[in-house]
């Protein structure tokens, strides 16, 4: 079974950088596809960004431009760069791969 391990997020203040990090257990990032979703205070949860076992990843209009996705297969970890933070940035920020949900990581931007 897929397991999913979030690090990452905490506090910044506006035009900051974070790298959230989603670890992969039980399947290969190489040969599956992960997606990124976020959940801001009190808004239902929406999807974000993916990145597929190959190619481009492939980000919501609502991110571009803000948000990278990088894979490094050999630690099997995606990993999410987020610069140039505003607060309307803060949320709860998943993974989900295979049907499985990482726990979440939560990112604050404020001053």
């Amino acid at each position: 079974q897929v397991q999913l391990e979030q690090s990452g997020g905490g506090l910044v203040q506006p035009g900051g950088s974070l790298r959230l990090s989603c670890a992969v257990s039980g399947s290969s990032i190489s040969t599956t596809r992960m997606d990124w979703y976020r959940q801001a205070p009190g808004k239902q949860r929406e999807f974000v960004a993916y990145i597929p076992s190959g190619g481009s990843a492939y980000y919501a209009e609502s991110v571009t431009g803000r948000f990278t996705l990088s894979r490094d297969n050999a630690k099997n970890t995606v990993y999410r760069q987020m610069n140039n933070l505003i607060p309307e940035n803060t949320a709860g920020y998943y993974c989900y791969v295979q049907y499985q949900w990482g726990k979440g990581t939560q990112a604050t931007v404020t001053t």
